[in-house]
């Protein structure tokens, strides 16, 4: 992750697939005693960075036609089906190397077709809510060959993810302003909380108040995990390494303990209170026994990646 946000192309002419104003990752918020609540239990970012990156046909991905600039996307896997069972509850990244902006696409369909770099916004639409994926306003690639980076369904499979994080379960992000705030928001609320809806909506303000991107994630055991797994495949009452993810609340949420303004540190204390209490109770607040021991296996750790926009 350092190397992909030190990279990460910073400009107001691309789409970022970033948490925003509207952004369908957490369509109707969870933890809290909510559990999954209909939604998606990490957060997902997708970008271009100047990293090198998975290159399927090195005819196609020649030295003259590959360009330096990669799609990167990070997330937790969710989906059952298929090959996809082995991926589940980890943390995955996607990189697809992109030819030059000048370079002919090949004719195949889906994840065939070998685009350039995209540097148009506007593809990823804007009305999203909920977990539609794609979204029918969604258009090129992000629509079709890329629309992994931005679904996490069981038919958003895609062959240029792989596992980077085999024990992390849980994934959320947050922005470190240049004021100092922490917020959910890639720019101050303060300055703008009506007429922005994106990065890149008038004015066209990018990253540009962005200090640092901070990641929070959990991670399991591999013992502990399995532990997990075995109990809620033998009995219906115990929750899966999911449903555990999905007690650790978003980073907006305050559940129910006065104003939900964050503070640095606050979101990870608050992942600590509800991993102490499923292993001192051997449930999930929202009533789903998990094995204590396993869940004494759990770590929380955070890390804020500087941004560099000046």
């Amino acid at each position: 992750m350092a190397l992909d946000f030190a990279q990460m192309v910073k400009r107001t002419d691309v789409d970022y697939y970033v948490k925003q104003k509207i952004y369908k990752g957490h369509g109707n918020g969870h933890g809290c005693g909510h559990g999954h609540n209909g939604d998606l239990t990490s957060d997902q970012i997708a970008f271009y960075s100047q990293v090198p990156a998975y290159n399927p046909d090195p005819s196609t991905y020649s030295s003259t036609k590959q360009s330096p600039i990669s799609l990167i996307a990070y997330r937790v896997n969710e989906s059952t089906a298929g090959q996809d069972a082995a991926r589940y509850g980890r943390l995955e990244r996607m990189s697809k190397g992109l030819l030059w902006n000048g370079v002919s696409n090949n004719t195949g369909n889906g994840n065939n077709v070998y685009y350039p770099i995209v540097f148009q916004t506007g593809q990823i639409d804007a009305s999203c809510t909920g977990n539609s994926c794609p979204c029918n306003g969604t258009v090129g690639p992000w629509a079709n060959a890329w629309s992994a980076a931005i679904c996490n369904t069981n038919n958003s499979s895609d062959p240029d993810y792989e596992i980077i994080g085999p024990n992390v379960f849980r994934f959320e992000y947050y922005y470190m302003l240049k004021n100092g705030r922490v917020t959910d928001w890639p720019w101050d609320r303060f300055d703008d909380t009506t007429n922005r809806q994106r990065i890149t909506d008038p004015p066209s303000i990018g990253l540009s108040q962005v200090r640092a991107i901070a990641v929070s994630i959990a991670v399991i055991d591999p013992a502990s995990r399995a532990l997990i797994q075995q109990a809620a495949a033998a009995n219906t009452a115990y929750g899966d390494i999911l449903d555990v993810a999905a007690e650790l609340p978003d980073f907006k949420n305050s559940c129910g303990r006065g104003n939900g303004q964050r503070s640095i540190g606050s979101l990870e204390d608050q992942w600590n209170g509800v991993i102490e209490s499923v292993a001192r109770t051997g449930q999930t607040p929202q009533g789903k026994l998990v094995p204590r021991e396993a869940a004494k296996g759990i770590r929380v750790y955070n890390r804020y990646f500087d941004l560099k926009i000046w």
